[in-house]
Parts: C-alpha cells; sequence; structure tokens
C-alpha cells in the first residue's frame, strides 16, 4: 500500500457554489483558504508515512488542516470527523467535493501520534508562519511579547498516600490484564479491600499515625510485588511493563528499603519537584508553587508580535514541566525565533525571564533590547533601603578594588562561584576599618567581620546596573506597557481555547495541543484583521467608569 497525494489547490465548483450560498461574506475557513491557498501541502507531512504502508488516499495536508480546525471549535475527535463529513465550510476549506465521505475519527489520534513520534508538531504553526511571512504581514526586527501561565494536567491531583496507593494499583490492574494466572500466585486475599477501588474513593484515615500506618502497609505490598517481578525465576518481560517501572520509581522515591525494612520518607527526604512523580497516570506532570498559586502540570510559554501597524500573531509556543523557571526559557525563546527568521528588535518580558546574563548576550550576540523588569537587589540593605548595597560602592574594575561611601579601599578581590556555580567576584574590606566604622550597621550585620562585597563579573554588573537605572525612566515605562496586552492572549486561550487544562497525557502530547491551538488563535485573528475588526481595549466596569469620570 502506497500514500497518494493529492492536489488539493482546486476546490470542487460544486462545492463553492454551496459554500458561497450558504455563507455569503464567508467565514474565517473561507477567508483563509481564499487568501492563504493551500496552507499545508501533503509533500510537508509526507515523511510521517513509510511508503510501504502509508494510508492510502488520506492526505497528510488535510489531516493537518483538519487538526487546527478541530482546535479552532474544541472538538473531539468524532465531532471533527462529523464536520469534515456535514460542514461546507469545511468541504471549502479542504477542497472537498460536496459528497466526500471524510474519514474514521480514529485518523485524526493516528495522525497525531505520526506527528509527535517524527518531531513534527512544531510544523502546524511554523508552516503557517511562513504563509504569513510571504504575504508581508508578519515580518521580523519589531516587538514581540512573552509571557506564561500553567497548565494543569488531566489528571486528579493527589497526596502523597493516594499517589502509592494508586500507582501499586494501577501496576495491579496492568498485571491483572496480561498475567492473571502469574498475579493470583502473589497477590494477598487482603489485597483486594485495599486496591480494588479507586483512593480517591478509599475512606483514608485522619490521624497522623494511622495515615503512616497504611502508608507502609502500601509500601511492603509494593515492595512484595516488586521483589516478585525481579525474582529471576519469573518472567523477564513482566518487569519492563510500564506500570512496573513507573511503580519502581514511586517506590525509590517515598520509600526506603534499610536491612529488608520498608521506611516512608520524611518529607525532607523527598526528591526536588523537578523529579517526584506526581501520579502514575501522567509521570511528566510536575507540582509547583509560584507565589499563591498552586498546579500540578506544565507550563505554556506564548510569544506573539505586538507591533501597532501589524496583525498581533503568536510565533512561539512552548511547553514545559511546572518546575521549570521561566529564565530557563529566555534563551530557548530567542534560539526559535531566529529559526524561524523572526528575531525581534524588543522582546518586552515579564521579571522572571530576565537576567543579567540574557540581558549582554541578547544584545550582543541577537540584537534584542529586552524590556523587562529586571529581579531587585536581594541584599538586606537594598530591601531596607537603609543600608549600602552594591551600588553604594565605586567599582575600580581596572585596579581590581571596591571603595565603600566612606572612601576605604577593599584589600583582596577574588574570584568565585556562588551556590549555583555562578562567577562572582568578592572584594573583603580591612576589618580595623569596618570595626572602627561610624555607618558599620548600614553596611554589615556582623559584630566581627568586615564587608564582603559580592560583585557579578564586569560585563554583567554593567549590564544589570543599566537595566536597574533604566526601568525607573518614563521611555521605559512606556515601552513596558505594552507587556500587559500578552495576558489578554494568554485569557483568549484559556477562555476560548481551553488551554487552563491538558487534553492529553503527556509532554508531548500537551505541547502538540498549545501548537495547534496557537494555529487556530492565529486564524482568528488574521479573520479579525481581514474584517477590519480594531483590537478590543481592556474592559471597564460602569462602575469605575463612573469614578474615573466623576476624578476628572
Amino acid at each position: 500500500m502506497t500514500l497518494h497525494l493529492r492536489d488539493w489547490s482546486l476546490i470542487p465548483e460544486t462545492t463553492a457554489q454551496v459554500a458561497r450560498k450558504c455563507f455569503p461574506k464567508g467565514n474565517v475557513y473561507m477567508k483563509m483558504r481564499d487568501e492563504l491557498g493551500v496552507l499545508y501541502l501533503d509533500n510537508d507531512f509526507v515523511t510521517l508515512f513509510r511508503a510501504d504502508c502509508g494510508q492510502s488516499g488520506i492526505s497528510p495536508g488535510q489531516l493537518a488542516l483538519v487538526s487546527v480546525m478541530q482546535f479552532a471549535e474544541g472538538l473531539t475527535d468524532r465531532q471533527t470527523a462529523d464536520a469534515v463529513r456535514s460542514r461546507i465550510d469545511w468541504k471549502y476549506a479542504l477542497a472537498l467535493e460536496i459528497t466526500d465521505s471524510g474519514f474514521d475519527y480514529t485518523v485524526l489520534s493516528e495522525f497525531r501520534s505520526r506527528l509527535i513520534a517524527c518531531g513534527r508538531e512544531s510544523e502546524l504553526l511554523n508552516l503557517m508562519l511562513v504563509h504569513f511571512q510571504n504575504k508581508g504581514w508578519l515580518k521580523a526586527r519589531g516587538k514581540a511579547r512573552t509571557d506564561s501561565t500553567h497548565v494543569l494536567a488531566a489528571i486528579r491531583q493527589l497526596n502523597r498516600l493516594e499517589c502509592v496507593g494508586e500507582t501499586l494499583r494501577h501496576a495491579l490492574n496492568q498485571l491483572a490484564t496480561v498475567a492473571d494466572e502469574w498475579l493470583l500466585r502473589i497477590v494477598n486475599e487482603d489485597w483486594y479491600s485495599r486496591y480494588a477501588t479507586r483512593f480517591e474513593q478509599y475512606r483514608l484515615p485522619k490521624s497522623k499515625t494511622e495515615q503512616r500506618s497504611l502508608a507502609l502497609t502500601i509500601g511492603c505490598d509494593g515492595h512484595q510485588l516488586l521483589a516478585a517481578l525481579y525474582d529471576a525465576s519469573n518472567p523477564e518481560w513482566l518487569r519492563h511493563l510500564k506500570a512496573v517501572e513507573i511503580l519502581r520509581c514511586v517506590w525509590v522515591q517515598q520509600y526506603e528499603l534499610q536491612q529488608g525494612q520498608v521506611y516512608w520518607r520524611e518529607a525532607d527526604n523527598l526528591p526536588p519537584n523537578k523529579q517526584l512523580i506526581q501520579s502514575p497516570y501522567d509521570i511528566e506532570a510536575r507540582n509547583r508553587t509560584k507565589r499563591e498559586m498552586n498546579w500540578t502540570g506544565y507550563t505554556l510559554h506564548l510569544t506573539e508580535t505586538c507591533d501597532d501597524d501589524a496583525p498581533h500573531l503568536i510565533t512561539n509556543v512552548e511547553t514545559t514541566s511546572a518546575t521549570t523557571a521561566d529564565v530557563e526559557m529566555t534563551q530557548i525563546i530567542h534560539q526559535a525565533l531566529a529559526d524561524k527568521n523572526l528575531l525581534p528588535d524588543e522582546h518586552i518580558v515579564d521579571t522572571g525571564y530576565v537576567d543579567a546574563q540574557h540581558l549582554l548576550t541578547s544584545q550582543t550576540e541577537l540584537g534584542i533590547d529586552i524590556v523587562g523588569r529586571v529581579p531587585p537587589d536581594s541584599s538586606w540593605q537594598a530591601q531596607a533601603q537603609l543600608g549600602f548595597d552594591a551600588s553604594s560602592f565605586t567599582v575600580d574594575w581596572h585596579n581590581r578594588r571596591a571603595i565603600c561611601p566612606q572612601g576605604h579601599t577593599s584589600q583582596s578581590w577574588h574570584l568565585r562561584t556562588d551556590n549555583y556555580d555562578n562567577p562572582v567576584i568578592q572584594a573583603r574590606f580591612h576589618k580595623s576599618d569596618c570595626t572602627t566604622c561610624p555607618v558599620r550597621s548600614q553596611c554589615t550585620h556582623s559584630p566581627k567581620l568586615s564587608r564582603v562585597l559580592t560583585l557579578k563579573p564586569q560585563p554583567l554588573y554593567e549590564a544589570l546596573s543599566s537595566a536597574r537605572a533604566r526601568q525607573n525612566t518614563q521611555q521605559f515605562k512606556q515601552l513596558y506597557s505594552k507587556r500587559a496586552g500578552v495576558e489578554s492572549s494568554l485569557s483568549q486561550g484559556i477562555r476560548a481555547y481551553q488551554l487552563r487544562r491538558t487534553r492529553y497525557i503527556g509532554l508531548a502530547k500537551t505541547h502538540l495541543q498549545h501548537i495547534a491551538t496557537a494555529a487556530a488563535i492565529n486564524l482568528s485573528r488574521m479573520w479579525a484583521w481581514w474584517s477590519n475588526v480594531p483590537i478590543g481595549k481592556t474592559r471597564v466596569s460602569r462602575f469605575a467608569a463612573l469614578f474615573t469620570s466623576a476624578s476628572s
């Protein structure tokens, strides 16, 4: 069986006539087809299918467009297949005959799996952006802005006790499916009462002592099962089951085994959240607390253009584990934009994306001006706004010395690394100078030691100092005011396109969801641009407007 590539550049005449009659003013899909032509070619996705077993007669280019349209309307696979069969505007966009019977809904799931397996999911957005660039609606070296939002995994958030119970129950269910006779010889009779139902239906004990006792019982049960699975006399393929491997990982994280005895780990002896499995049903979802928000799942990073004379289009989407900090993504986002030839001149970002290294390298290597508030000085002197922070000292980089506000010169200058392995310079002052200093209490709290000034290397120090001075200017505040617009884009994605919660399990499938949704949002924005619909302004309640007018 071979894959037949279709030329779907021409819309069937009958389909066009009926579509124009039903939609005399057109709609977003018809306008897209009229303005952009064929958005995805079969050749763009032909590598997803092997020549000897590819799917005959189903156009991968059409499936790509169907996937974007599916996420534009938040449809299930069944609803999407029905729309292809029954909706004339969809047939127009897909260049199908009006009598075309479509395809089985399972084709969509298989197509998504192929996209992910081949690492081609980003093409749903990237190929669209190429069309926009060719039409002149999207250009490099303008203004762009980036922000992130939390995404909830499609799982129930579990506490530690529920997690280990559900993990063991999950493994037992899989083993009961593939090795039922073997499992009957291993389990104890009381396991059926503990693991027959989901743990959210389990009446968990209230007291800490009883909870700990149940956790140890579950731990011993799990250890007994793992010991049997890894016994050389039992089939090796059992231990390679996915649920068994998850069970092993969770038991390593949650329990200790000392001299054959199972112990429940204390909270301070758990792995960091970046490694800690939160649920056996999505082992890539992580738990994070950011300010007042706590969630289990992922983080979405959205980058869009924000030039006044062009449509605001999403140019890059990154999906990460929830525990990945924003600052870790700045360089990745810039590289992705560079690969698409869409680097901006000004990149407006939240504080979380900014550090001294990014300020320096983005300007010198990429020609990008990062417009974002830099993190404040964390020293107690700066926090109190009373003492002498680093900015109060004069730094003589050429002679490798620092001069304090009282005119004393440092006695030593050494290159060190901080707790995060970043290079820093430590300038230490004479103890005799600090001991007799009349303003010592504003400089150091130590009654015996001298002041040690910790500085970043000169290029980073100057970049950070310049950024802190700049962000107090009126020009910066005017530039930075555009950042607020990206929050409305995130709100649009959450409210209109269900971005807050994943539709699928795992990071790769969640990223595909975000990519397809970003492409769908771009289509809606281009429809507004073609229809001369202005960008909506921030809504103001009538009461707030009344107060504003009365005050003026």
